[in-house]
This record gives structure tokens, sequence and C-alpha cells, in this order.
């Protein structure tokens, strides 16, 4: 079943973008881990109060904006007025917050795939899927491998398996859960991602043989990432993707 090969997933993908150069979920991220080399990054989606799709980590906005107070109380109007990059760096001064669909277009000209990690905000995690699963299925741009979608929401997962099918699916859990292989099987994952360090080469070993592809995040030091990679690891999210290759 190792279906996530076909997909064409490279063994290192940009977190957040290129997190540790850049501001997160950012379009200023994108092109930063298109100039280190990267050719796919993982990025967070979760919506605007009315309803548009964002790309955006947190539940609030304080860490990364110039914003207070829960992203879903916000509109995307509003989101547009924030700084999402001087908290980083002056150089990223009066970088916003992207929706998906200006992600896309930028993705589309920089030839980067991606991993879309759907992130819900508590009891919206059908809705968020269904306007991700639209989105993509109308603007992802033809000339990329399809988006490979990943949510620690069992829910989020199980919409885009019933409304978006043909894009490949992954459980996110910080260590494999229980159940897992009844988990994926059932949600029609082609794989799991999950924490490098709560990882055992025994569990690597068990996913392979399984037949699911494996990545973990979020890995910034070379040594370790050789050695999930000699467990069978096939891929690393990582802030720093230069340092991996």
């Amino acid at each position: 079943m190792r279906g996530a090969q076909q997909f064409e997933v490279p063994k290192i993908i940009g977190h957040r973008g290129a997190a540790g150069h850049a501001p997160e979920n950012t379009v200023a991220g994108f092109r930063k881990a298109a100039a280190l080399g990267a050719r796919w990054v993982e990025f967070d989606v979760q919506l605007s109060r009315d309803g548009h799709v964002v790309l955006f980590h947190d539940d609030t906005l304080n860490r990364t904006t110039n914003g207070r107070g829960a992203i879903g109380d916000a509109t995307l109007s509003a989101l547009r007025q924030l700084d999402a990059g001087a908290w980083f760096g002056p150089a990223f001064r009066d970088e916003r917050i992207p929706t998906l669909g200006e992600a896309m277009a930028a993705l589309g000209e920089l030839g980067l795939g991606a991993n879309v990690e759907i992130k819900p905000a508590v009891g919206r995690a059908a809705e968020t899927a269904r306007a991700v699963a639209v989105l993509l299925q109308r603007e992802w741009p033809a000339g990329l491998p399809a988006p490979l979608i990943s949510s620690f929401a069992v829910e989020a997962i199980a919409v885009m398996r019933d409304t978006a099918p043909e894009f490949p699916r992954a459980l996110l859990s910080r260590e494999l859960p229980a159940g897992w292989k009844d988990r994926l099987r059932d949600l029609g994952c082609t794989g799991v991602h999950c924490a490098h360090d709560r990882l055992g080469a025994g569990q690597a070993a068990d996913v392979i043989k399984a037949g699911y592809a494996l990545r973990c995040y979020t890995v910034n030091e070379r040594r370790r990432a050789d050695t999930l990679f000699r467990w069978g690891v096939d891929s690393v999210f990582s802030d720093y993707p230069d340092r991996l290759f």
C-alpha cells in the first residue's frame, strides 16, 4: 500500500515554510524555502470568523502578529490589517497573513509542492475541511503534485476522505496512537506523521511493514535526520531545511 511514494514527497520538507529563516506560514517563508532548495513546504490552515481559509498555526494572534485574541474571532478584513512579519525581524515588516488562495498562487509560481495541515478551531473541524476541499479542488495549480493533507483532527481527515478523496491524507499524532492501523485504514490514509522524539526504531519498522509512509516533525539536526532515515522514515519536516540537504 505504500502509496504516498507515487506523490513524490521529498525527504526534506520545509516546516511552516522555512520557519527558522522567515516568519512562519507566510509567502515570504515559501520564497525562502524555495531559495534554500526545498521542493515542498508544510503549512497550517484554519478559518477566519467569516469562513475564509487562511494560513496560521496558533489559536491566537498574539505570538506571530501585532494583533490580539483568537484568530477565529477575526474577520478576513481585520486579519489583512495585521503585520505577520515584524515579530520575526525588521526585514519582514508588513508581511501579511495569506489566504489559501494566495498561498496556492505563490506555490505555483515557485514550483513548490505542499503538505496542507488542517488545524481547525474547536468545533470547526468539518467546516474547515469542507472549505479547504473546495479551494484545493478549484484552485490547486495544475503543474504541481497533489497536495498532501494532514491533521490531528480525525473529523477533518474524514471529511477530506469523503469530499476530496483524490488528495492523499496522513494522520497527525504526536506519537503513534493505539489502534493506528485501524485508524489509518478507516480514514483511507497513505501515511502517518508524528513527533520525531516520540518515535522508536521498532515503531518505525511496524509502520513501514504495514505499508504506510512515515514522516516526522520537527527535525532540525542532520544527525537526527540521518538516524530517522536509517530507520526507514520517508520524510522529515524542518525549520531549517538547508541544514539537512
